[in-house]
């Protein structure tokens, strides 16, 4: 079984992200985080939970206790995660470009009056 630091650094690594990104997005130091994964020090509740969002994985994936990352979800929720994952992995000229792509796709796809199928309804919303 994988220990909390080993799980930290998998999760990091398998991102391609630094320490220092993923400090500054649960608001800790560099260095706290780094400690984490040497396992020097043990997260507070709070930080464990911000860690498990932050990677999107479940609290006891974190701990080492599941093999499985998420916990069950409907399809639309993975589509999201994965949509997600592949905009943080981009720049942001590069996500607003990409935002723009899919809204046009979007539109193309439901018809003008940007109503699906199924009368569920394009947001409106820009990608600025």
């Amino acid at each position: 079984m994988m220990n909390i630091g080993e799980r930290l650094r998998e999760l990091r690594l398998s991102r391609n992200i630094s320490q220092e990104e993923v400090a500054r997005h649960i608001g800790i130091t560099r260095s706290a985080y780094s400690h984490y994964e040497i396992n020097n020090r043990q997260p507070v509740y709070e930080t464990l939970i911000k860690l498990a969002a932050f990677f999107d994985v479940s609290i006891d994936y974190m701990l080492g206790g599941s093999a499985a990352k998420h916990r069950s979800e409907p399809m639309e929720a993975r589509d999201t995660r994965e949509i997600l994952h592949l905009l943080r992995n981009m720049d942001q000229d590069q996500r607003k470009k990409t935002i723009r792509l899919m809204s046009d796709l979007i539109r193309s796809v439901s018809g003008e009056d940007g109503e699906f199928p199924s009368g569920r309804r394009l947001s409106e919303r820009k990608a600025d």
